[in-house]
């Protein structure tokens, strides 16, 4: 076996007949797999590009939507409601605006780096808070590292408590707010000069307020008990604890836009089946600019009556033609 990479010009003109057989078969099978290489980096690069083409479609879609509800929330026809129609013009108004925002936020997060840079974000917001009432009783999360010996392998001694992180978020148990607390305590070698503590729990949210237990106390109570945001900025307030309509208008958006995966994963989970059974009821549409409300439906595909797992997947449209079941049945 000849070595190719190792071979120059002068041993190449010192081959004899025999070996240039050998020769010849090592740079053909090197050629080939050259060949192979380069094809799939093509391909990784061809893939790569359209996700790109895709994303960046996607966020001009996303930044289109959203020059569009700041037209409507700031334009004179919205000035023309009455007070009732722009309250729940402005509830939905934020709901969108929000779960926009995350998907926005979602997808320049994604963006690769090109020469070394990362894209620039757009700057955040930061909401000034008020602070959690102190009456709400407080439920403590210690976080602890598992051994408090110095991790140095030349020391492994036991470290001293130098302090902690405290961070509070507000949770919800039926008819009871509590605050939710994280103590991560902070544990320091002396003689090495290191500290270690354990990082923060994840969160659905980071740096957000609600756990994922208000939020999904706050979606069912909107959506599955019809609970306005009005009633249930009221009935907050009963406690104590007072989240505007508009905060919790925003915290439905942004609680949508990371349901999205599962509402894909189910929209998978019906197509995949079989038969697919779908049918669509009328449901009153809020028009800001007419002053009215439409006729809107919202359609329903089932799985089939013997498939061994039920299941539905719901689409809400404009209109019940054709042109809807087939864009959502497309692929």
């Amino acid at each position: 076996m000849l070595d190719l990479h190792a071979m120059n010009a002068q041993d190449i003109s010192a081959l004899n007949p025999s070996q240039w057989a050998s020769f010849a078969e090592q740079l053909l099978a090197q050629i080939s797999e050259q060949s192979r290489h380069i094809a799939a980096q093509d391909k990784r690069i061809d893939s790569d590009a359209q996700a790109i083409k895709w994303r960046d479609a996607k966020i001009e879609s996303i930044t289109f939507q959203l020059a569009r509800l700041k037209a409507w929330k700031f334009g004179a026809k919205t000035e023309r409601m009455n007070a009732e129609q722009r309250s729940i013009f402005e509830e939905t108004l934020a709901a969108d605006e929000a779960s926009l925002e995350a998907q926005l936020a979602a997808l320049q997060a994604s963006a690769p780096a090109v020469d070394g840079k990362t894209p620039d974000k757009q700057p955040r917001r930061q909401p000034k808070r008020e602070a959690l009432p102190p009456h709400l009783p407080r439920v403590d999360t210690r976080v602890e590292p598992e051994n408090t010996n110095c991790p140095s392998p030349e020391c492994g001694q036991p470290m001293v408590r130098v302090g902690e992180d405290l961070s509070e978020r507000l949770d919800i148990i039926p008819a009871q707010f509590f605050v939710q607390r994280q103590i991560r305590g902070k544990w320091a070698c002396r003689c090495c000069q290191l500290m270690v503590q354990e990082p923060a729990a994840p969160q659905v949210f980071d740096n957000a307020l609600p756990t994922p237990g208000l939020q999904a106390h706050t979606a069912v109570s909107r959506f599955v008990d019809h609970l306005p945001y009005y009633r249930q900025e009221q009935i907050n307030a009963r406690s104590g604890v007072h989240t505007p309509r508009s905060t919790l208008a925003a915290w439905g958006g942004q609680t949508g836009a990371q349901l999205l995966p599962l509402y894909e994963a189910q929209r998978e989970f019906i197509l995949g089946s079989r038969v697919v059974h779908a049918d669509e009821t009328p449901i009153g549409l809020l028009d800001p600019g007419a002053g009215k409300t439409k006729k809107a439906y919202m359609w329903a595909y089932a799985r089939g009556t013997f498939e061994d797992k039920p299941g539905v997947v719901y689409d809400f449209c404009d209109g019940r033609g054709g042109k809807y079941p087939h864009e959502f049945l497309k692929g």
